[in-house]
């Protein structure tokens, strides 16, 4: 009895213009990959702390807003390389980007009282609860 396969054209086309359009091509600069904000998100008692890895931004170029209990970190990548033999430019190459990223806490946020550092590439920020205001009863007259 013969076995019966489904043909696929496709898949023979594949084959035929495998290895036609492919040159070999080296590159001695590092190529930029799409940038993702990583980050590190912990709670103390009274306070959340973030750890925001962002190599190669400047601190100027990095923005921090808070509504409420909703964060959002943002910054914009700049990156310029020419490479020049005597007078004559062999290569220039620039890239920018902007990566941003936004999370709603289970608290709100004292927007006072928060503090942001950047060293080394890593954005440090304490951001503390806001303290629930009591409940006051109004009596009745």
């Amino acid at each position: 009895m013969a076995n019966i396969t489904r043909f696929d054209p496709f898949n023979e086309m594949d084959d035929l213009f495998k290895g036609l359009f492919v040159r070999p091509m080296r590159f001695d600069l590092e190529m930029p990959v799409e940038m993702k904000l990583k980050m590190d998100v912990t709670k103390a008692d009274d306070s959340y702390t973030v750890k925001a890895e962002m190599p190669g931004i400047k601190k100027e170029d990095i923005q921090v807003s808070i509504d409420g209990n909703q964060v959002t970190i943002s910054g914009e990548v700049k990156k310029e390389s020419e490479e020049k033999k005597g007078e004559e430019i062999i290569r220039s190459e620039r890239y920018y980007g902007k990566v941003s990223r936004s999370f709603t806490l289970p608290h709100e946020v004292d927007e006072a009282k928060a503090v942001a550092k950047y060293t080394d590439g890593v954005l440090n920020l304490k951001l503390p609860m806001k303290v629930k205001a009591a409940t006051k009863k109004l009596a009745v007259v």
